[in-house]
């Protein structure tokens, strides 16, 4: 008699409820660091990321303060080093670091272009997002957008110059102390300087007061205004000009907020910031009076016509172009 030989195996695939061939589950894969930006948000909410617990906006604030403060000092220390070996003699007055008006605008420029890599890394570390969120909603610095910008603030920025040349003719004031020429040799080495450091300079503070302080209220609050007044409002306490030249910078400071939420991105307050600070520090440089700019005193009540005019002009150019051309103002 044959044995019964069981139930036979059929062949072909293996039906779906049998186990596995593998006798191990597949390894964990790593969580990332960065967290996930979110979609459809604005500028300033680019913080709002799924972790954004409010300790890692004071927390990061407290660290990008401090650092501000100590790169400033580990930076003019390094100065007063430096200049002691190169024999460039101390001032006798109170405000200045140094008697060359060049090598202290070095240092000064320098105290601040070195606070943006503390800025992304920041952002970076202690908030867990990628650190080109501080520049625009597409996660980066949007350069055709800056080029743009760029020369639409030197557009602006020259009819501010011939608005305030007008309020200062038109007041009876010498309009002939903004310009003047002290010579190649002692202007050329001021204008490399100014070329090299200050777009650095400038973008930080605007990566600083108009990215970091505008996306950490941003990320706990629905409405920007606050985020704007008051990254303006501190943005202006770190100048020393009187009051005409306070309020000119604090008037520069919300435009520039309120700018970068409507573009979604910093390009174009980087733009103008960049323009302004050029083209201040290399005309005060071309007319031998470097000194008094970097000592920020008094500044003529006409200067604000000019800043009506460049801030009017440069606003409306950028919602044109925003607009003509359809810039991203949410992330994707």
């Amino acid at each position: 008699m044959q044995e019964n030989p069981g139930p036979q195996i059929p062949y072909g695939p293996r039906p779906p409820e049998w186990p596995a061939a593998h006798p191990y589950p597949p390894a964990p894969q790593p969580t990332p660091w960065f967290l996930p930006t979110p979609r459809g948000a604005r500028y300033d909410q680019l913080a709002r990321t799924p972790d954004a617990r409010l300790w890692r906006q004071i927390v990061g604030t407290i660290t990008v303060a401090g650092g501000f403060l100590l790169i400033g000092v580990f930076v003019v220390v390094a100065g007063a080093v430096v200049a002691t070996m190169a024999g460039i003699s101390a001032p006798m007055r109170v405000g200045r670091y140094f008697g060359d008006p060049v090598f202290e605008m070095v240092v000064l420029l320098l105290s601040i272009a070195l606070v943006l890599p503390l800025v992304f890394g920041t952002a970076a570390l202690v908030q867990r997002r990628r650190p080109g969120t501080l520049s625009s909603v597409a996660g980066r610095l949007r350069w055709s957008w800056l080029l743009r910008f760029i020369a639409l603030g030197v557009l602006a920025l020259a009819l501010g110059q011939a608005a305030q040349v007008v309020a200062l003719v038109l007041t009876g004031e010498e309009a002939s102390e903004l310009f003047g020429w002290v010579g190649w040799s002692a202007f050329l080495p001021a204008l490399v300087a100014i070329v090299l450091l200050v777009p650095f300079q400038a973008a930080t503070e605007e990566y600083l007061f108009r990215g970091w302080v505008l996306q950490a209220f941003g990320a706990h609050l629905r409405n920007p205004v606050w985020g704007i007044l008051i990254g303006a409002g501190i943005f202006a306490s770190l100048h020393g000009y009187t009051w005409v030249g306070l309020i000119d910078v604090f008037a520069f400071g919300v435009v520039m907020g309120w700018l970068a939420v409507r573009t979604g991105g910093l390009e174009a307050a980087i733009a103008l910031h960049v323009v302004n600070n050029m083209v201040a520090f290399g005309l005060s440089a071309a007319a031998g009076k470097l000194e008094e700019a970097l000592q920020q005193g008094a500044v003529p009540w006409q200067s604000l016509a000019g800043t009506v005019v460049q801030l009017g002009v440069f606003t409306v150019g950028v919602l044109y172009l925003s607009k003509k051309r359809s810039i991203s103002t949410i992330s994707g």
